[in-house]
């Protein structure tokens, strides 16, 4: 079955990515497999846009909620498990398309990366933890800089967790973490649909999804999970969002400057996104996300597979295609 189709959606958070892989599946047969990676801890619904219980009745979704908040997840744990469903999806003749906006989740699959086999390094993290605590994460980010300036520019400077280990992997053996990867090319043919819209509309999408998200009950969502004994301080919880609630629970911050945080800090990721997923790379076929995208995004689908010769088999329209 290697030569399969594969599909993935990308882009900004609250383009419009999970709308359309779900009526892609619909219309083409197809399954659905997280690439975000905050989707994939249980309990954590609102706050990360995870699909409905009635869209994942629709079509199989693979990946979501398969770890809890304080286990740990990482990019090699990604690519294991979303092998293991891409080949599962294969073999029943069904479509696997990709979805999501964790840039190194969405290149490490589709190019194949061995991701460095690293090992934690408990003194050498607490240490860094330490130096976040007293100096603030940009000391750390310089640090990166100074090291492995690529591994920088893709790397949130307001994200310790992923500068630690960025550094992490440096120092381990002194090799950069940007250095290109040793890649197994996948053989399957692949069609990356990206999805985009002008940033003043993205950032006005961001906004009223975070006002929707606090209408839906993500007060309540945080709250229970830090009274089950979910730390803020868990990788987990570094979600956007998660911990600006937090805050404001633990009486640090007022909810609605919490919640104004929430918004500049998700413009500031669908920027850090645009890093990952260039509107000139030429590995994206890119889709205004202006109300069309359902139909142009269903042709473009179409088109490929009929140019793979699979249309009749894993192309097939499902009984319940959406028009």
């Amino acid at each position: 079955m290697a030569d399969t189709p594969l599909l993935a959606i990308v882009g900004p958070t609250a383009v419009g990515k999970s709308r359309l892989a779900l009526h892609l599946a619909r219309s083409l047969g197809g399954e659905i497999v997280n690439a975000d990676s905050r989707q994939v801890y249980r309990g954590m619904d609102i706050g990360t846009a995870k699909p409905s219980a009635e869209e994942r009745s629709l079509v199989p979704h693979h990946l979501l909620d398969i770890r809890n908040p304080d286990e740990e997840f990482s990019l090699a744990l990604f690519l294991q498990l979303a092998n293991t469903a891409i080949v599962d999806i294969h073999s029943r003749g069904r479509l696997p398309i990709i979805v999501g906006g964790t840039g190194q989740y969405i290149w490490g699959l589709l190019e194949g990366w061995q991701v460095p086999k690293v090992a934690p390094n408990p003194g050498l993290r607490a240490d860094l933890e330490l130096q976040v605590q007293r100096r603030g994460p940009w000391a750390l980010y310089q640090l990166l800089q100074a090291v492995d300036p690529e591994a920088a520019k893709k790397t949130d400077a307001k994200n310790p967790r992923r500068i630690i280990r960025a550094l992490e992997i440096h120092f381990a053996g002194g090799t950069k973490p940007s250095k290109p990867r040793a890649k197994t090319p996948r053989t399957e043919p692949s069609l990356v649909i990206g999805l985009t819209v002008d940033r003043q509309e993205l950032y006005r999408r961001i906004d009223d999804r975070v006002d929707q998200m606090m209408a839906q009950g993500f007060l309540e969502e945080v709250k229970g999970l830090l009274e089950g004994g979910y730390s803020p301080e868990l990788p987990s919880m570094s979600g956007v969002g998660y911990q600006e609630i937090a805050a404001h629970l633990e009486g640090e911050l007022p909810l609605g400057e919490a919640v104004q945080r929430i918004k500049y800090r998700t413009h500031r990721i669908a920027r850090h996104q645009y890093a990952w997923f260039r509107l000139k790379d030429p590995r994206i076929q890119w889709i205004e996300a202006d109300g069309r995208e359902m139909e142009v995004g269903l042709q473009m689908a179409r088109e490929f597979l009929t140019r793979c010769d699979k249309i009749s088999s894993v192309g097939r329209p499902a009984a319940d295609e959406v028009h």
